[in-house]
């Protein structure tokens, strides 16, 4: 079980590969792992979050939690290399269901994909369907269905970018499960993780789900077309927003109507740019 987010055990299926997924995963594949990448986690609020099992005590549930996490870890560390051997720029892409994630990031593919190698790996609980909105576009996508878990994990993803194999001095984008609790505490290995928040949900989402806004570096704020016919303070939200992570960048976008998109751009051309440097 998930002690992030008390998520069970279930069936993953990797399109063409399906195990059994707990957290804790013997069989290993092309990635060597090797010491754990360092990631802090904060909590925010008045005292620290818990988690609930039958017959195990806190202590227990956390040491279950810090050596999840721990091999999750190496995984991602793993894939961190695999990636930067390839100069490909991952992001993980997290938002609650509905915020127009994957609107957005068909409409980036077709500004992009002319100019990078470009290839997506979706999570959703059940169904290709946004896999297949990707295929449509004529770029590669690999769709991994996580059952009852909420959250994709470096584990996952190992498998999946050897089924995937995505090019060279490309930007792969990793769509995660709509959720923005548990995603926050699992290293992919991505460079970047990217919030996208649409202006329907409201302006208090920040400090409602602080550890996902900590954690990323990039705020979406999209669906910036419907704002004259909402209740929104932008201002207000950024606010909240640079509170929890008073580094975090923002970027106003509408998926839509491509307002905003060419900053989103720049940002990916700049980003893919360093790929590799320091190395």
């Amino acid at each position: 079980m998930c002690t992030v987010c008390g998520c069970g055990e279930g069936e993953t299926r990797i399109e063409g590969h399906d195990h059994e997924q707990g957290h804790d995963h013997e069989h290993g594949h092309d990635h060597e792992h090797g010491h754990q990448h360092g990631h802090d986690h904060h909590h925010y609020g008045q005292g620290p979050a818990h988690a609930h099992a039958p017959g195990l005590s806190q202590a227990r549930m956390v040491q279950i939690e810090t050596d999840i996490l721990s091999k999750n870890n190496a995984y991602a560390q793993a894939n961190r290399r695999w990636l930067a051997a390839h100069r490909l720029l991952a992001l993980n892409l997290v938002s609650s269901p509905g915020s127009g994630k994957t609107s957005l990031l068909t409409r980036s593919i077709e500004a992009l994909k002319d100019e990078f190698p470009l290839a997506v790996i979706e999570g959703d609980q059940q169904t290709s369907n946004d896999a297949e909105r990707i295929r449509a576009t004529g770029v590669k996508a690999l769709q991994i269905n996580t059952g009852k878990g909420c959250h994709l994990d470096a584990h996952m993803i190992g498998h999946a970018l050897e089924q995937l194999q995505p090019e060279a001095d490309g930007i792969l984008f990793i769509e995660n499960v709509g959720n923005l609790v548990c995603p926050a505490a699992f290293d992919l290995g991505e460079a970047h993780k990217v919030v996208i928040l649409s202006v329907t949900e409201g302006e208090d989402k920040p400090i409602k789900y602080p550890d996902m806004f900590a954690a990323a570096d990039l705020m979406l704020l999209n669906k910036i077309d419907l704002l004259p016919h909402l209740q929104f303070d932008v201002e207000q939200c950024i606010d909240y927003a640079r509170r929890v992570n008073p580094a975090i960048r923002v970027l106003r976008v509408s998926a839509s109507s491509g307002e905003g998109m060419a900053d989103w751009y720049r940002w990916l051309r700049a980003q893919q740019s360093l790929v590799g440097l320091g190395e």
